[in-house]
């Protein structure tokens, strides 16, 4: 009786561990055809912005808060301590706020943006042609990130594995993780993307630091401040019209991470593009 139990113990293991194993399988399965449906969605939407014909205008309202406190130095031969303290609270810290109308043109596979700076500060301006005045970060083509990651000819150079579900404005969405192969050198952004559970749509973009240009500055700044840099990038494509998702926020967080964990925001970037004005949105067909 004993070895018949023993028996039975043994061969209910078994069943349990190969039904575990097979549900294991299936979910696998069932995640792999999600990834290939989500990869095949995304190729057709980014093979329409890639051709698509654009003209838009829109408030792009950029606020930019830096911190200088780790960067400004004690010099204790020509300034008294407690002066160099109350000097340090006053002038450690800015922020500075911009307004532009922005305009993007797409037309024959050639981009242009082109900016007219209108406040600056609060204060009233008018100048065309602008540059971006932003001190830590410069940033363009917001509007076509998703092709660097998810467009046919690049799909080779990723791995995709969904990673989580989650919400967006309310909207049940999937994560998608894409991280480049093993072997392959990439000069392109990746990261995780936040698509829409029912159509696949791009709803947002949280982009690795790894392949922000010019890191070099940052991971320099980190050895001075003995903290490893920590750079956050995000955008949100909230704002749709025939079929094209435009980007309605970026967020830049510069941030360095000490030895015990702390932590250091030294910049924030926000970016809030509004008041969109649509004069073209077509999909060239090829």
């Amino acid at each position: 009786m004993k070895k018949a139990g023993f028996l039975f113990i043994v061969t209910c293991t078994i069943i349990f561990f190969k039904f575990g194993m097979s549900l294991q399988h299936q979910r696998q399965v069932n995640q792999q055809t999600e990834v290939e449906n989500i990869l095949k969605a995304s190729v057709d939407y980014c093979h329409k912005l890639e051709n698509a014909a654009l003209y838009f205008v829109c408030m792009e309202e950029i606020t930019e808060k830096i911190n200088f406190s780790k960067d400004i130095a004690w010099d204790s031969h020509t300034i008294p301590r407690e002066v160099w303290i109350r000097r340090k609270r006053t002038v450690a810290k800015r922020k500075n706020t911009y307004l532009y109308d922005f305009q993007f043109i797409r037309k024959n596979n050639r981009v242009r943006e082109t900016r007219t700076l209108l406040e600056e500060n609060g204060k009233k301006k008018r100048e065309k042609n602008a540059k971006l005045k932003t001190m830590s970060f410069l940033f363009k083509n917001a509007l076509l990130g998703p092709v660097g990651i998810l467009a046919s000819h690049w799909q080779s150079f990723y791995d995709y594995r969904i990673s989580g579900e989650d919400e967006v404005n309310g909207l049940p969405v999937v994560i998608l993780e894409v991280t480049p192969k093993a072997g392959h050198k990439i000069d392109f952004l990746f990261g995780k993307v936040w698509l829409n559970n029912s159509n696949f749509d791009i709803l947002k973009i949280e982009w690795s630091q790894w392949r922000i240009g010019n890191f070099h500055i940052f991971e320099n700044r980190g050895l001075k401040y003995k903290s490893e840099p920590r750079i956050s990038l995000i955008s949100e494509f909230n704002i749709e019209k025939n079929g094209i998702r435009f980007p309605s926020k970026f967020f830049i967080e510069e941030a360095y991470i000490d030895k015990k964990g702390k932590k250091f925001v030294r910049s924030e970037t926000t970016v809030i593009y509004r008041d969109f004005k649509f004069f073209t949105v077509e999909v060239e067909i090829k």
